[in-house]
């Protein structure tokens, strides 16, 4: 009795180990053809029993849900995909041969879906899709930093800190070898997939002069976001240690001076931001971005001649920077309130009377210095409502109603076009 009851049993067993392996077979054709709905309803009707299966049976029963899950790849939902590259990783683990084909379509279908996410602000989203991706080949080193980036984006703090410590530990750069050509046609450079590609393009005879660059290393980057998200977390000691510890790392990294100038500024430590940015000035002195910076922590020190010195060596180098023109105009109208504190102070006596003319005439003076920085301004950039509207002012204090009257209308006309 106990014998023939066995016997039923495993007979009974056949016949679902049997019916399982048809309906993994039918979900890898159903697969084949493009059918993803009809591969997902027998590899439900399989999974009850997948325990059961053998290896084989199980890797391909993974692989199948891997690509019915992804299906053409297109308005995926994110849970649909992230369990998509669960599957293709164990079809991995147990074997199958197919699987870095499946890991590497999940991948592709992340990435594209995290674009899709970073274009509507999904930022949450994108990074982890983009984390996911990392994770399916840890060679891609850039998706996790594009994941950090997003997770920065998306505010989620304590996951980009994850994300950053992690690049930094493996000592991710992110430099990359370009391979670039100039089209006759437009005179353009343009970037080119490969150098064999670049190279057959110039011999077309299409391109010409053909150039390889390494792109600029990111640890500067990576090392001045740990510090300023620790800065984010109210953690500014972990904020300094992190920055020596990527400086002991990288010494003389340009990138990494700049990164640890950006971080005293956010602190507040103007003194210490100019230091380092002195440092760094002398090592890229052609550099009109960083004379502009130095000009604005100048300023902010009060030492306005010095910032003029500044912002002057940056229009020395980037004549077209309108900021640094108004920055040097605002720094010395920034001399105008003592001037009026002063003539404020004084009484009716002869003595104050040409002591109060004396200071007006030097205010005069101010404006007059500041009006030829302004009207360059304008020159270069005749929708500068900014510039236009102190011009208007500084013209109605020197009593030259006109030109004020004049560019009153012409800023009128100016908001008038943006509306």
């Amino acid at each position: 009795m106990k014998t023939r009851i066995l016997t039923v049993v495993l007979a009974m067993f056949t016949v679902v180990a049997f019916a399982q392996k048809k309906e993994i077979k039918r979900a890898g054709k159903a697969v084949e053809k493009g059918d993803f709905q009809e591969a997902k309803s027998y590899l439900q009707q399989a999974e009850a029993q997948l325990a059961n299966a053998d290896q084989d049976e199980q890797a391909d029963y993974y692989l199948y849900k891997g690509y019915a899950l992804i299906g053409t790849g297109e308005n995926v939902p994110t849970a649909d995909l992230l369990a998509a590259a669960d599957s293709f990783k164990k079809a991995a683990e147990l074997g199958h041969k197919d699987a870095g084909e499946g890991l590497t379509a999940a991948s592709n279908a992340l990435v594209t879906a995290a674009i899709s996410d970073q274009e509507a602000e999904k930022y949450t989203e994108a990074a982890e899709k983009l984390f996911t991706s990392y994770e399916l080949n840890k060679e891609d080193t850039l998706y996790l930093y594009y994941a950090a980036s997003n997770a920065v984006n998306a505010k989620d703090y304590d996951t980009a800190l994850e994300y950053y410590e992690e690049l930094r530990d493996l000592g991710f750069s992110g430099e990359e070898t370009q391979y670039t050509a100039v089209n006759k046609e437009t005179g353009e450079e343009e970037m080119m997939g490969s150098k064999e590609q670049r190279d057959l393009f110039v011999k077309s005879g299409e391109y010409i002069n053909p150039q390889e660059k390494v792109s600029e290393s990111k640890k500067g980057e990576i090392a001045k976001n740990i510090a300023l998200i620790y800065m984010q977390l109210g953690e500014e000691e972990k904020a300094v240690e992190a920055m020596e510890i990527a400086k002991q790392a990288n010494p003389g990294d340009i990138g990494l001076m700049q990164a640890e100038a950006d971080m005293y500024y956010g602190m507040g430590d103007m003194q210490k931001y100019r230091e380092i940015m002195e440092q760094v000035v002398e090592h890229t002195p052609d550099n009109a971005v960083l004379y502009y910076n130095l000009g604005v922590s100048t300023a902010e020190l009060g030492e306005k001649e010095q910032a003029i010195d500044y912002y002057n060596k940056a229009l020395e180098l980037d004549p077209e920077m309108s900021n640094a023109r108004i920055n040097i105009a605002y720094v010395i109208l920034s001399n105008e309130e003592p001037i009026v504190e002063e003539m404020n102070q004084l009484g009716m006596s002869k003595a104050d009377q040409k002591k109060y003319d004396e200071l007006a005439e030097k205010r005069q003076n101010l404006y007059k210095e500041a009006l030829p920085h302004l009207e360059k301004v304008l020159d270069k950039d005749p929708t500068n409502v900014e510039a236009a509207r102190t011009i208007m002012n500084i013209h109605y204090q020197l009593n030259q109603t006109e030109k004020a009257e004049a560019m009153k209308q012409r800023i009128a006309e100016m908001e008038a076009a943006n509306q």
